[in-house]
């Protein structure tokens, strides 16, 4: 499908002709400079060419694995054919290893003689392994915490089910964060709960929206001392269990034998475009290079760190330099441990003032409507060029909150640094997210195109301003 958007005062093939010299001041936040950056991100694959190599030249991506390592080079080496610094700054990361997985009902009221039903389920990072020939024992439902600790003297030698759905409706209306938040708290929650009361293993319905029989691993939350086995079973497959227990006891053998092995070395991969008459201060865009280990990660995180790498090779195709030195960053060990992100705040905490902002994209490539961002509500207005820039390709929106508490800049934010993430439409994302699913077919090009166009911009933008945004604390001081 054709789409019109507003002409910029100066063309891309104009801007390719300037020469360096003429940027010895930087166009800074000009409306046809990021124009310039728009239109010249809406026109490349070079972000979906380098997301294509990522998914299916290595595939996935779990922090200690072959493929993790593999990334680090592949990143590294394309940041550095586009003349930026990298640095790869070493981190220690936590190797689990999935192994065999089955489950199976063995016993429930009405079975006919020899039958027995599998369920589909996968480990849960972080799990710890049952006996080689599996563990048979009672099975108990519940829906929720307060449900569990009242039913407390039957946990003890069995395995417990938290049935929580996903609420895809609150998805389907632009809720889906809060959505996951509501299901994924027993994921974490739950393991650790039941095995303090003595459970034998733990089950939790799958936190997606698509039932199409599909489980979604994650971080159990467990640690030494406290792991007991733990699964999330398909959508369909909590229902059948529920329906199952409600006509009388039910009993499982479940097979799980992962491996926790020592923590390996991995890397945070930071690439620096160097700012001009302010390179001393920082503006950071980031995703998270590791993946889950049953699919190839496209849009978990592969879609974060191919369009922050892009930020900088849009800018490099226009031969534009920023005040500010943007950073790129594709962080380590995000989805079992945060490691990655703990290692640089420790390495930048002492000087955390001159990290000016930071960006994350970590939500998928759906389609960008424009920004959510951690800054003081008087702070807005300073924002409007970029909304107007956006505005043409339906990206203008602009939502604050007083934290965004990404999964990478926690720290950062917390330590008053303003962060900034694309607002995206993410009705669908769950259905593939920690899944066999989230591959690269489910990426949308046109999508993914906006989504560098809204990286760059807001990148550029936050790099060229005169001054840097407000602290978040500072607002109290007012």
């Amino acid at each position: 499908m054709s789409r019109t958007y507003h002409q910029p005062v100066l063309s891309l093939l104009a801007a390719s002709m300037i020469s360096a010299n003429a940027f010895a001041a930087a166009p800074g936040n000009d409306p046809a400079a990021l124009a310039n950056i728009r239109d010249a991100a809406l026109k490349s694959d070079w972000a979906y060419e380098r997301l294509a190599d990522m998914t299916d030249l290595i595939g996935p991506r779990l922090s200690g694995s072959a493929g993790a390592a593999a990334a680090v080079t592949q990143v590294a080496d394309a940041m550095r054919k586009l003349g930026a610094t990298v640095t790869l700054q070493p981190v220690k990361v936590p190797h689990w290893v999935r192994g065999e997985e089955k489950g199976e009902l063995v016993d429930y009221r009405g079975r006919p003689a020899g039958v027995t039903q599998r369920v589909v389920l996968t480990a849960l990072g972080g799990s710890s392994a049952t006996p080689a020939a599996g563990l048979v024992a009672p099975l108990i439902v519940v829906r929720s915490f307060d449900e569990l600790k009242a039913r407390g003297a039957e946990v003890k030698g069995r395995i417990v089910l938290f049935d929580v759905a996903f609420d895809q409706g609150m998805a389907d209306r632009g809720q889906a964060s809060q959505a996951y938040r509501q299901g994924s708290k027993y994921r974490v929650g739950g393991p650790r709960m039941a095995a303090e009361m003595g459970a034998a293993a733990v089950l939790v319905r799958s936190v997606g929206g698509a039932d199409f029989r599909l489980p979604h691993t994650g971080s159990s939350g467990m640690r030494d001392g406290a792991r007991i086995p733990a699964a999330a079973v398909s959508a369909e497959d909590a229902m059948l269990m529920t329906r199952l227990a409600a006509r009388g006891p039910l009993a499982m053998r479940l097979t799980l034998t992962p491996q926790i092995l020592p923590d390996a070395d991995s890397f945070n991969v930071i690439a620096d475009l160097p700012g001009t008459d302010k390179a001393d201060e920082i503006v950071i865009v980031s995703g998270h290079l590791d993946s889950w280990d049953l699919a190839t990660g496209a849009h978990d995180d592969g879609t974060g760190v191919a369009s922050a790498m892009a930020v900088i090779e849009t800018l490099k195709k226009l031969d534009y330099r920023p005040r500010r030195t943007i950073r790129v960053i594709a962080w380590a060990n995000e989805e079992n441990g945060g490691r990655g992100a703990q290692a640089y705040y420790e390495a930048h905490k002492a000087a955390v003032g001159k990290q000016i902002a930071a960006i994350e994209s970590d939500s998928g490539a759906g389609r960008p409507f424009g920004l959510r961002a951690s800054v003081r509500a008087r702070d807005v207005a300073q924002f409007a060029p970029l909304q107007a820039a956006l505005e043409p390709m339906g990206a203008g929106a602009f939502q604050r909150a007083d934290a965004l508490s990404t999964g990478d800049l926690h720290e950062l934010e917390q330590a008053g640094v303003p962060s900034f993430s694309p607002l995206l439409d993410t009705a669908s994302y769950f259905h593939y997210h920690h899944s066999a699913a989230d591959t690269l077919d489910k990426v949308d090009p046109e999508n993914l195109r906006r989504h560098v166009a809204v990286m760059a911009a807001t990148t550029w933008f936050l790099a060229n301003t005169d001054q840097p945004l407000a602290r978040w604390f500072d607002a109290a001081k007012e």
